[in-house]
Order: structure tokens, then sequence, then C-alpha cells
């Protein structure tokens, strides 16, 4: 609690830099870390501690999870042959998740470039360059039912794409990937993963629990599952309700005369497309027939609605993605939750044009919000669920 309170007590740009800092120590200590669990790997000093492996030193004795374990252990290894994999871990380019996937990949000839590639990429990003690398063919999509669940329902697994042999979702963690998945790089099947002392990783061994402990998983827990599997393809899978199903097999049997095979990924590809061009036509006025030009529309703002060619233009120039920049040049990512910003406000007489209309997520739409109206204004405004102030007269054209 006192802790909490002296952090009050920083500015903004203080309690920022302090975070900043924070991190880049953390980041040294990880990789100082790494490279202490890799010399006790080394010199085998576990089995002076009565563990019989790394795996079961760092789990026992230093009380890490298993993923926590296998990704130190992993990077450990592989910066055996490879040192610099510490130095992008200290300075924060590379982290343990990545250097875990691709530590299969990298050789002496490949590092440096493979590498630079990797550097500030996010987990799924390491996992689509790890599938260019060493990309896996499609399979046939499929349906099957699962187990009943406990209420004596039962649910098809719809899987689009490959990879169809796969743990009944009871025996998968949160998340719907196997264990395996989670822990290991490679993307092998099996069970929990055995790491030797020699440096090498074992053979994984299944170890499940009797058909009696297994209990059917809830649907509703399982989120979709998407793995990249080569450029430009991916492995998508996710539990589908009855309903769901039976809607897929009557779309099927609708579109085969455009999908005489009846190909699961076609017929949801098609789905997909025709769903959310009447979406983005809806929020962002993306139409092939626009009523008005640019040109024909009343972009004063005498009234609160944003034309349809405004919107079509901005979300065009825009690309589809946040607008917004810090101080240092850097532009926020998100695509999810965009709304239309006024750069002048449009409560201090702002008007719809191209050029004072951009895309902002809904978090920048509300910060930008609160540096217009200030932060009060703006937390009173939500509080009673009223639009932001309307233009004074005086302010209008």
């Amino acid at each position: 609690m006192e802790r909490t309170h002296s952090l009050t007590s920083f500015s903004d740009d203080e309690l920022l830099r302090r975070l900043s800092d924070l991190l880049g120590q953390s980041r040294r200590d990880e990789a100082d870390l790494v490279a202490h669990i890799g010399e006790v790997d080394r010199r085998r000093l576990y089995a002076r501690e009565a563990s019989p492996s790394m795996f079961a030193y760092c789990t026992e004795i230093l009380h890490l999870s298993e993923a926590e374990a296998y990704l130190r252990i992993a990077a450990a290894r592989a910066s055996r042959e490879h040192p610099l994999l510490l130095t992008l871990l200290a300075d924060g380019r590379l982290h343990l998740t990545a250097i875990a996937k691709l530590a299969p990949h990298l050789t002496l000839e490949n590092r440096e470039a493979l590498l630079k590639r990797a550097a500030h990429k996010s987990r799924r990003e390491i996992e689509e360059l790890v599938a260019e690398l060493s990309p896996r063919a499609d399979v046939p999509a499929m349906m099957r039912k699962l187990p009943g669940c406990r209420d004596g329902t039962t649910s098809p697994a719809l899987r689009i794409g490959p990879d169809a042999q796969a743990l009944p979702l009871g025996l998968r963690p949160e998340g719907g990937a196997s264990v395996d998945r989670q822990l290991r790089p490679d993307g092998v099947a099996g069970g929990e993963l055995e790491l030797r002392p020699d440096g090498v990783a074992g053979a994984a061994v299944e170890r499940l629990p009797p058909a009696a402990a297994v209990r059917p998983a809830s649907p509703r827990a399982r989120p979709a599952f998407v793995e990249p599997l080569a450029p430009a393809r991916y492995k998508v899978q996710f539990t589908a309700s009855a309903e769901l199903h039976d809607k897929l097999e009557r779309l099927r049997a609708l579109m085969r005369p455009s999908v005489p095979d009846g190909d699961l990924g076609a017929i949801v590809e098609q789905a997909v497309t025709e769903k959310l061009q009447r979406l983005e036509a809806r929020r962002f006025a993306q139409t092939r027939a626009p009523r008005r030009t640019l040109s024909e529309s009343e972009t004063s703002p005498s009234t609160r609605q944003i034309p349809a060619a405004v919107k079509r233009a901005v979300y065009e120039r825009d690309g589809g993605r946040c607008r917004y920049e810090d101080k240092q040049g850097r532009r926020c990512t998100a695509r999810q939750g965009l709304e239309f910003h006024h750069r002048h406000p449009f409560g201090h007489g702002g008007d719809h044009s191209v050029a004072n209309v951009a895309l902002a997520c809904r978090s920048h739409n509300g910060y930008l919000a609160e540096v217009d109206y200030g932060r009060e204004a703006t937390a009173r405004h939500r509080r009673s669920g009223t639009r932001p102030l309307e233009p004074t007269p005086s302010s209008s054209p």
C-alpha cells in the first residue's frame, strides 16, 4: 500500500521514464539469469542438489513453472552456440519465446540475417517467421464431434486447414493449445518434454491422465487457435455449437455450384468476405457505388454526421489503422475499435473535412478528448452518457 501511494507522487513523464528504466534492468537481469542457468546446466550442478535434470532443478528447487523453466533452459542452451542471443535478450530485441522458437532453426550461416529479421517481433510474428523457414503442408478441412459434455450435449470441433490429429480438448490446458505446443518451439506433437543433461531435448513422453479422470471441456471455455504453417497459410481451429455445425452444412449445400468440393476453408472465406464488406460499409462507408463524391459532400460542422465520402477517404488514407503518433513518431498499431476523431475538436467548431478527420482507436480517441476538453469534462460526459460539447454559435462558420 505504501509503495502504491509513493507512485502516485510521480508525474506522468517521470512514471513512464521509471517504468522504461525498470524494464531495461529486468531484461538485463533476465539475460544474467539465463546465463547462470546455462552454466549450472553445463556443469551439471543440478545433480549435487538431488535433481535428475536441469528441468527438474528449475521446477522443483527454483520453483519456476514448467513453461518458465523450458524457455530459460532452451535459451541458455542455444546461447552456448550463439552467444549473441544473450545480448539481444538483454537489450530487448528478442524475448524468451522468440529464442526458444528460433533456436532449432539457427545455424552459423543464417543466424545474423535471421536474428536481424526477428528483432522486436511479437510471438505471432516469430511463429510466421518459423513457418517460412520450415513450412508445413495443408491438410483437408474437417469437422468432427467431440466427446459429450457434462450436461449431456455434444459439440462438433471445426478445424479449417491442417493437422486434424489433436488431443481431445479435455486434455488441453486453457487456451486451446496442447501442453507440448505451449512448451515446445518445434511444434512436434507429444506430451511432457524431458530435457536431458547433455543439452539435447529428449523424446516426448505421454503422461495422460486415466480416462476416468478426463473431464470433457465446455465449448465456451475454448478460444480459437490460430497457428502459422507456411507463408500466407494458417491453421484455424475452434469449437462450434451444434447450431453453427448445422448452418455450415446448409451453407455447404447451397454453395455447391461455386465450391463443388465443399471445401470448408473456401466456404468460410467467402462468407467472412461478404460479412466484412457489409460491416465496413456500415462503419466506414466502404462501397463500390457511392451516392455522393467528396466534392458533393457537406463538411461544415452544422451537424455531427460525418459524410460517407469523408469516411471512405479517411479510411483509405489511414489504411484502416489508428492514426495517433507519439512524440517519437511511433504510430499506434490498433486496427480494432476504430472511431473517427476530429483533430480540431468538433465541440470547438472543427469541420468534417478529410484533413480534419482521422481514424483513432477507442483508447486514443478518449485520450485526445481529454486533451481537447479536459479530463474532468470528459469524465463528466462519460458518466452522463452525453456526447462531447457541441460547437458554440460563435465558433460555427
